[in-house]
């Protein structure tokens, strides 16, 4: 056998990737090239990776993505960029009915934005999802919930429970979907649909620069075209214009700024290196200034609620609610 130069550890030992010898329990792991020695935990979605004997054990829980639609026409999409859109139609929230296998999908989620107050925003009044090819269909609008079946399928199963505040409707596709009953829906999917989905709520790739993607493919740097683009029926208005209520209602500006202050108060302080309040901030005054005939209180409470749930995902849990807010 020929020599080979080269320095190798002693029967027993492992090479540490540093230029010792370790024995097995001692050996780090690595990931993103770095590396971790062992006991050292790592956060990978929403599972704990432990270092042990040089390979990661990890948790097994199924890990979903989440598009938020809140108040009146605020969008977070499964990718975490934020953007506002007041269309007055139904939209394609999320489907994975997309490109070129458009035929072969699974489910389809519709929202159905109408005007809230008299500045000309909008807000989420309907959800209907479309369940496998037996086109189940959940209606959830004014606080009710309606199951209307159009053909007897057996291919997607659900199931609907209340949580709390919520109603969750659950199906067996990997799609969940929780509404509190009144402007505030989040969509939940599983890490099989990654880039597989498209819709208001993006296409779910781990890259927001490209959720912007149209119905015909393109990708668009506008919200209003990129929303347009997702109608329902071609007879809708698009929309022209961002509508800025504040500068329509001044006399509501302050009110709003004000009682939205408690976003960036220290009442949130532990979440705010996590996730940037002013966003959230200025959604909050933007729905409080345009809810101007009743439900100004829930307007402003939707806000607040979709910052900390925001900060509940980032790990940064925060108890804001009181007697006299919300």
């Amino acid at each position: 056998a020929e020599c080979v130069s080269g320095c190798v550890c002693p029967e027993g030992l492992f090479d540490d990737g540093k230029g010792g010898c370790v024995e097995q329990k001692d050996c780090p792991c690595t990931h993103n090239s770095q590396w971790y020695s062992p006991g050292q935990k790592i956060t990978v979605d929403c599972n704990t990776c432990t270092c042990q004997k040089g390979v990661w054990s990890c948790t097994e829980y199924i890990c979903y993505g989440t598009c938020t639609i809140y108040g009146s026409g605020h969008y977070i999409t499964f990718d975490d960029k934020f953007y506002d859109f007041d269309g007055r139609c139904e939209y394609v929230a999320t489907q994975d009915f997309c490109g070129a296998k458009n035929s072969s999908g699974s489910f389809s989620i519709i929202t159905e934005n109408v005007p809230c107050g008299t500045t000309g925003v909008t807000c989420s009044k309907a959800i209907k999802i479309f369940l496998g090819v037996s086109n189940d269909i959940q209606y959830m609008s004014d606080k009710e919930y309606k199951e209307i079946q159009r053909d007897i399928g057996d291919d997607v199963h659900y199931w609907n429970r209340t949580v709390g505040l919520y109603l969750v409707i659950e199906a067996s596709n990997g799609v969940m979907l929780i509404w509190d009953k009144k402007t505030t829906v989040f969509i939940q999917l599983t890490a099989d649909y990654k880039g597989k989905v498209c819709g208001l709520c993006g296409n779910f790739d781990d890259k927001s620069n490209n959720d912007f993607t149209t119905r015909s493919g393109l990708q668009e740097t506008n919200a209003l075209k990129f929303g347009n683009s997702w109608k329902q029926s071609p007879t809708c208005p698009d929309v022209a214009e961002e509508i800025k209520p504040c500068d329509m209602k001044p006399h509501r500006k302050s009110w709003a700024e004000k009682e939205c202050y408690i976003i960036r108060s220290d009442v949130f302080e532990i979440c705010h290196s996590k996730v940037d309040p002013m966003p959230f901030y200025e959604a909050c005054v933007h729905d409080a200034c345009s809810c101007d005939s009743g439900g100004d209180c829930e307007c402003f409470c939707s806000a607040v609620a979709a910052y900390a749930h925001e900060c509940t995902k980032a790990e940064a849990c925060v108890f804001w609610r009181t007697p006299d807010i919300c």
